[in-house]
Formats: C-alpha cells, structure tokens, sequence
C-alpha cells in the first residue's frame, strides 16, 4: 500500500495552505457525520468537512451507501484537502476529498498491480466467507475464507483481527475489475513448516475438524495433522498431540491427542503468522512435497511464451 499518510493536523492556516499546494495525502479522525452524511475532522488550525460526493469513489454517482460513511465515526480516514475557507462562524473550514486521493490511488498504484504481486492491507471487516482488507485510501479488496490458509478455518476470526495489517498476494481481477486476493501462498510449502517438528515430539494444535474418520489438527496455519477420534473433541479446542510420523511422499502428518482444552478453558495466545516469501512478487507456488505424486501448486505468472 502507498505510504506517505501524514498526521492531519495543523497549528496554522499556513500549513493547511501548503498541504493544499503540495496535494498531500492526510489521515485523521472522523469526530462526525451529520445528518446529510457529511464528515467532519479536526484539522487543529480548522474544522475539515468532508462531503458525501467526496467520501468516496463514486459517491457522486449514487454508488456509495450512507452507511459505510457511518461507519467512518471514530475511524482513520485519508484524504486530501482541496481548499480553505471561512465558515459561518468565522472560523476556518478546510474542504477534504476522499474520492480524489482514491483515484490517484486507483490510477497510479492499483492499476499496475499483476498477479503475483505481494502487497500489504489492513483488515476493515469480517464476514463468514472472508475478509475485507484495505489496499489502498479505503479501497477495499475481499480476502476469501478458501485463500487464507491451507488449514481450514471455520470464520475468518479464527485467524485474524480487526484492525490487523497483512499480507497478501494479487491472485487477478474480477468481473468488474476489481482486485482479488490470496494469502496462504505466502506462509509456506509442507514441507517448510513440517520442518518444524520432528516425530516424538508433543506439541500444541487447534482442531480445525471432526470426521468420522478421523481428527484434522493444525499445526500450523499451513499444515495440519490427523489423529484418531476420540470423544468429546470439537472444532476449536485446543489440544496437545503426540506426533507418530511425519510422511512427506503422502502429506501427512499422524497425530495421537494427549490432552484436550475446550475452547474457551484456557488462554489461548495466538502466535503472530510467520510469512515465508518476503519478496514483492511471486511468480508460483508449490505446496506439496517434490516426493508426492499429487501436486498442490498456485501459478501466478504464466511461463513466457504461453
């Protein structure tokens, strides 16, 4: 995402005339939205307003729900200030438009986006199939639940936060243009995380699923295991496993439950992801191990020629 974001506030007029001239990108605090879905925010020399036609990319032509301007109160919002004037008070009003540093935005950053490419977002919101992750001046791309992790996870909570900053992979773009992402390519091969554990250890794991064959374990956001089942186990416990083999020309990894702490029982710290390509492009990925014969792969860059 483009860096740059100054704090929006000023100590004097002067200031804010500057930033107008320069074209700054700003980000400050949304105090309110009234009544017509105007926002406001405390420059410090002024009152900045930000208008509904202005808050977003195609506000003006009717796209844009009020509310999801709203939702803005007591939130960072970017922008630029387009001009300076006095209010009916006497005091000085800056006039803010999001939509414009959104374009900029779109038409100099996400526009020459390809697949492949890694950038960061932060996450806006949650829903049961994904996550909403800010690319770009509140431009929102959706993260879905499938392209997380290789571990399935039941809600996007289970992996992330409100608020948490990314990573993640442009996988192309939709219907309407818009980008669309992935994210488990980026936190490693099988065989680069079951190089963290070695037969004989006992280690904790969440439980992700209960089949009737079996216990599907993670281990790892991008390795689970599998144990024998065994009563009173349900998705989103914590558990700690006896690892019986580790199998890389089958992909699996055989686990024996030792202990069970049912969600909720206990804290449960959850460890920061670890990102294995730290690279800004990823041309493919190949999950599985060079010894088995199925191929789990992610082709961001067609070879040359094809």
């Amino acid at each position: 995402m483009p860096s740059g974001r100054q704090p929006a506030h000023f100590d004097c007029t002067a200031n804010i005339s500057e930033a107008i001239e320069s074209g700054a990108v700003l980000e400050g605090i949304v105090q309110k939205c009234d009544n017509s879905y105007n926002l406001y925010i405390d420059l410090g020399a002024a009152m900045g307003v930000l208008p509904f036609r202005e808050s977003a990319i195609g506000a003006d032509l009717g796209k844009v729900r009020e509310i999801s301007v709203i939702s803005k109160v007591n939130k960072p919002v970017c922008f630029c200030i387009t001009g300076l004037r006095e209010g009916a008070d006497g005091r000085p009003v800056a006039d803010l438009s999001r939509r414009l540093v959104q374009e900029a935005c779109q038409r100099d950053y996400l526009d020459r986006l390809a697949p492949g490419d890694i950038i960061d977002a932060a996450i806006t919101h949650f829903e049961p199939f994904g996550v909403f992750v800010d690319i770009g001046c509140g431009i929102v791309s959706l993260l879905p639940i499938d392209c997380i992790s290789v571990s399935r996870i039941a809600h996007p909570r289970d992996r992330f936060t409100p608020g948490q900053w990314l990573r993640a992979v442009v996988s192309g773009r939709d219907g309407l243009g818009r980008i669309t992402l992935t994210h488990k390519e980026l936190l490693g091969t099988w065989m680069e995380n079951a190089a963290s554990f070695s037969p004989g250890d006992t280690v904790p794991g969440v439980v992700r699923s209960v089949e009737s064959y079996g216990i599907f374990i993670e281990l790892l956001p991008n390795l689970a295991g599998l144990a024998e089942v065994r009563e009173g186990i349900h998705p989103g416990d914590t558990v700690s496993v006896y690892i019986k083999s580790i199998l890389p020309e089958k992909m699996k990894i055989k686990l024996i439950i030792i202990d069970d702490f049912p969600a909720g029982s206990c804290h449960q710290s959850r460890p920061p992801l670890h990102y294995y390509w730290e690279g800004d492009h990823i041309d493919a990925f190949y999950y599985s191990p060079p010894s088995c014969p199925r191929e789990i792969a992610t082709v961001f860059t067609p070879p040359s020629g094809c």
